[in-house]
C-alpha cells in the first residue's frame, strides 16, 4: 500500500509492504516505485519491504534547492529514522545506486545490491568539454544581443536536440540536480562498504557500462559481479525472472546457513 511521509519538509510517496527484515529499493533518474512493483510482491511474503519516490520523482515533492547524492543521502537517513528502519538490506538502480553507495559506506547495513548503478565519474572527450563549454560561451552571451527572452528559446530549442533526454524531460530545478550529480564521483567512499554487496549489470547496458561494475567490485571489499546476457540498463526487468532468483539466493544466504 502506498503511504505519504513529511521529510525533511517534502510528501514522501512510498509503498510498505511485508513484515520482517527491512528490504529497501532506491529507484533511478527519471524512474519511480512503480519499477518495482513485481519484485515487491515477490519478496513481501518474506521481507518488510519499502519502495521510495525520491523527492523529484513519481509522486514525491521537488528537492526545495539544488540536491546532490549527498543531500538524497541525508533524506534517506531521515526517512529510515522516522519509519524505525535499521540495517537494511539496501538496493538502488542506477541514480538510486549512487544513494546506496554512499548511504552504505556511512551506516550499518545487512547487506547491498546495486543494479546498473551509477557512481563512478563517466570519462568525457575532448568534444565533450568543448561542446560544454561552447555553449556556457554561448549562455552567458547570447542575451546581449538578442534579448533574454529570444536567448532563452534558442537555448532551449538546443537543450532538447543536443542534450540527454533525462535533461530535456526535467524541470529547471531538476536539471540543476542532475547537472550536480553526474559530476560526483564517488569511488573514494567504496572501499568504506563493509557489508556484503552484490553487484547486478547488464552486459549491453550503454548508461552505466559493465566497465563501471567491474570497478565497484574491485574497490568495494566483499563484492561480487553477476553480469546478465543480453541485457541493458534496466537488466533487472529485462531479465526478471533471472535476476528474483540471483537476489533471492543472496539476501536468503544467511537464513539456508542457519
Amino acid at each position: 500500500m502506498e503511504y505519504t511521509q513529511l521529510v525533511k519538509g517534502l510528501n514522501i510517496n512510498y509503498k510498505e509492504t511485508g513484515q520482517g527484515t527491512p528490504l529497501v529499493f532506491l529507484h533511478g533518474w527519471g524512474s519511480s516505485l512503480q519499477v518495482f512493483e513485481k519484485i515487491q510482491q515477490y519478496f513481501e511474503t518474506d521481507f518488510h519491504v519499502f519502495a521510495i519516490d525520491l523527492p523529484g520523482f513519481g509522486k514525491s515533492d521537488e528537492p526545495d534547492g539544488v540536491w546532490g547524492v549527498y543531500e538524497y543521502t541525508a533524506f534517506i537517513e531521515e526517512f529510515f529514522k522516522l519509519k524505525g528502519i535499521s540495517n537494511p538490506i539496501l538496493s538502488g538502480h542506477s541514480y538510486g545506486g549512487r544513494i546506496a553507495l554512499l548511504y552504505a559506506s556511512r551506516n550499518p547495513v545487512l547487506k547491498l545490491v546495486l543494479l546498473d548503478s551509477a557512481g563512478i565519474k563517466p570519462t568525457r572527450s575532448l568534444e565533450y568539454y568543448l561542446k560544454v563549454y561552447s555553449y556556457k560561451l554561448v549562455r552567458k552571451t547570447l542575451p546581449v544581443f538578442v534579448g533574454n527572452t529570444q536567448a532563452n528559446t534558442i537555448l532551449d530549442k538546443y537543450r532538447k536536440k543536443a542534450g540527454s533526454s533525462d535533461y530535456s524531460s526535467a524541470t529547471p530545478m531538476m536539471r540543476q540536480v542532475l547537472v550536480k550529480s553526474v559530476n560526483e564521483d564517488l569511488k573514494n567512499i567504496m572501499p568504506l562498504i563493509k557489508a556484503p554487496t552484490l553487484l547486478i549489470w547488464g552486459e549491453n547496458d550503454t548508461a552505466t557500462p559493465v566497465s563501471d561494475g567491474q570497478t565497484m567490485e574491485k574497490l568495494i571489499p566483499n563484492a561480487g559481479l553477476v553480469v546478465l546476457k543480453n541485457a541493458g540498463h534496466f537488466s533487472f526487468i529485462e531479465k526478471l525472472n533471472e535476476f528474483l532468483i540471483i537476489l533471492n539466493n543472496f539476501i536468503q544466504a544467511d537464513k539456508k546457513n542457519n
